[in-house]
């Protein structure tokens, strides 16, 4: 049973945290967390896979723009385990979004489209969500 939360009308700017707490499925197959202005427009898309074709266990991220995807950036280290509890920080950098993963691994990703604002957020797939937080 996966679950999703969406968020809109939020206004996070450079120097804001997200951090979500959470436990994966024991069967995830993948989940993601998206940050931009829409479903369509997205700044951020972070998808961690556990069952990839091409890669196995393998995170990805990529933005989306008037409903069309970037190029996919893959970062083939997935630390992120099936069944475990997890914390994860989203850091909104300006130009960069760092996402902190529990191994203390950070990924980096550009704010291609140079979003300043982060109005919508949505978190699905197959990930429990217990705790959720902006700061």
């Amino acid at each position: 049973m996966s679950m999703q939360l969406e968020l809109k009308n939020v206004d996070l700017r450079a120097g804001d945290q997200l951090k979500l707490k959470g436990v994966i499925m024991h069967d995830a197959e993948r989940f993601q967390i998206d940050l931009g202005c829409d479903a369509d427009d997205l700044a951020l898309h972070f998808n961690p896979r556990f069952h990839d074709d091409a890669d196995g266990a393998v995170l990805v991220c990529n933005s989306k723009t008037a409903g069309c995807w970037g190029d996919e950036k893959r970062e083939i280290h997935n630390p992120l385990q099936r069944g475990a509890d997890v914390k994860i920080v989203l850091k909104l950098a300006g130009d960069m979004f760092e996402v902190e993963l529990p191994d203390g691994q950070e990924v980096q990703f550009p704010n291609r489209v140079c979003m300043d604002v982060i109005s919508y957020i949505r978190v699905t797939g197959d990930f429990k969500l217990t705790s959720f937080k902006i700061c």
